[in-house]
């Protein structure tokens, strides 16, 4: 069974920075991630999703595969192709692999504008090794699906990076 975590950051590009650190931690199996969805609120009110998998485009290149191959048989590879493609297109736009896009909408529409929410589906993870590499991001929890002393430790997590000061960087020469 996956966990669902959705942390609010306030930009785009510092969720992103979170989801590759993921992303890092995954190739060393500290943690398995089923999806990673970035939302983020537009200035003008819409929530755009920035989604790993691009389904429509997908569909559309194994449509265009089997089109293809169809094509040949029938001895019109061309007409093949481009039906191949608009029916896989039109499959991959109905589908939807990983998080439930409206659910991450109407979740993130809570959000204010230019704020981002990061949204994680994670098979099994090293609960303790991943809050460590994560916690100095910060971030606001919005969502889990985590029982109660897990949910609260990554809360406490993220919340003792939002309230401790930047430590000051310095040149050494």
């Amino acid at each position: 069974m996956s966990d669902l975590v959705a942390i609010i950051y306030p930009s785009e590009a510092k969720a992103e920075e979170v989801r590759q650190r993921l992303f890092k931690l995954q190739k060393e199996y500290l943690i398995t991630i089923s999806d990673a969805v970035i939302t983020v609120k537009t200035e003008a009110g819409p929530v755009k999703l920035n989604q790993l998998v691009n389904t429509t485009a997908m569909g559309a290149m194994s449509g265009s595969f089997w089109g293809l191959l169809i094509g040949v048989i029938f001895l019109n590879p061309i007409l093949g192709v481009a039906l191949g493609a608009a029916s896989g297109a039109l499959g991959g736009a109905l589908s939807d692999y990983g998080l439930d896009d409206a659910f991450m909408k109407e979740l993130s529409g809570k959000l204010q504008p230019g704020n981002a929410a990061l949204f994680v589906l994670i098979k099994n993870m090293t609960a303790d090794k991943v809050l460590r590499e994560i916690q100095d991001a910060g971030g606001t929890v919005l969502k889990t699906s985590l029982d109660d002393t897990k949910e609260q430790q990554l809360r406490d997590a993220l919340a003792k990076a939002n309230t401790e000061p930047a430590e000051p960087k310095t040149n050494a020469a």
